[in-house]
């Protein structure tokens, strides 16, 4: 992803003392994928509520998901949870792809997709959002960090990845530290997790005016820390950063010799890339990633392909 290209937007988003360095504190239908880019009210202080809609990866009961959809609508913006009826973490960008897709609808403003993020994100924009689409997607909080290697094969990214493919705004919400989760503070943490993004949000429409929330394709990845003993801490700032590009899982394959084979996972950190969203979360910041849902490398590395592309004949 071309993050270079886009870093200045989220550090423009981060530059005042508004979101830099201040503790997370909250705020005091049927739209079409087609119109997605087209806002349809100003984004100024006085606007209407933001039409939001929200998913994530590990599952609509979750309860990240649960505080991110009390916290939005406390906030004033009208939010529709459109979210996987099971855990789906990990599923990345995938699309069921079947002919058949089972949806349930249990409460008021809540289906439950028996499929992954992306499924779920499309069934939002074609169906429950048909027509017009919302003014931005939000998958999350997620229960664990989505950094590095972790977010590319994130369902939680591949969430809001559909999003922008379709020409939605996205953000992509996280909660975790770079050690295995606990329960319990990593739930307490989604409270400031989401606090947070109420403000994030307040400033991309404060900035937005009468244009879209953010770039066209360009959506945020936010990873926040779990702060003190019992998750509820203040983070030590907020810092604009690219994905680290290590890997943190290495598989090990064991043969038991009958056709299968063992698997186990281990966590092998690696120092963190200066600027890299490893090294945010390692030192209690709230990392936000820009992101595009392409796979360009950008200017330099398309150059030198091109370089070595010349002369070459079929």
């Amino acid at each position: 992803m071309r993050r270079k290209r886009v870093l200045p937007l989220a550090a423009l988003l981060l530059c005042t003392p508004a979101l830099a360095g201040t503790a997370p504190a909250a705020a005091s239908a049927h739209p079409s994928a087609s119109a997605a880019a087209r806002p349809t009210a100003p984004y100024g202080p006085d606007a209407r509520p933001l039409r939001i809609l929200l998913t994530n990866d590990d599952g609509y009961t979750a309860p990240g998901i649960r505080k991110a959809y009390e916290r939005l609508t406390a906030a004033g913006h009208d939010v529709t949870l459109v979210a996987p009826l099971t855990n789906q973490s990990g599923t990345g960008t995938k699309m069921t792809g079947g002919t058949t897709l089972a949806v349930r609808h249990p409460e008021p403003k809540v289906w439950a997709v028996d499929g992954t993020p992306g499924d779920s994100v499309l069934f939002g924009l074609a169906e429950v959002f048909a027509g017009r689409a919302p003014d931005l997607v939000v998958s999350g909080t997620n229960f664990g960090p989505n950094v590095a290697g972790l977010a590319t094969h994130s369902g939680t990214v591949g969430g809001a990845v559909a999003a922008l493919e379709h020409g939605v705004p996205a953000i992509a919400l996280s909660t975790g530290g770079l050690t295995v989760p606990d329960p319990v503070t990593t739930v307490n943490a989604m409270g400031p997790t989401v606090d947070f993004a109420v403000k994030l949000i307040d400033r991309l429409r404060a900035r937005a005016g009468s244009g879209p929330l953010l770039p066209k394709g360009v959506g945020l990845n936010v990873n926040h820390p779990v702060v003190g003993a019992d998750g509820t801490g203040t983070a030590a700032g907020v810092a604009a950063t690219v994905q680290d590009p290590q890997t943190f899982l290495e598989p090990d394959f064991t043969d038991s010799g009958d056709g299968t084979w063992k698997v186990t996972v281990k966590v092998v950190p690696r120092p963190a890339v200066r600027g890299g969203d490893v090294e945010a979360v390692s030192a209690g910041k709230i990392a936000v990633s820009p992101m595009q849902a392409d796979w360009n490398a950008g200017p330099a590395d398309f150059a030198a392909t091109s370089a070595l592309l010349a002369g070459l004949r079929p």
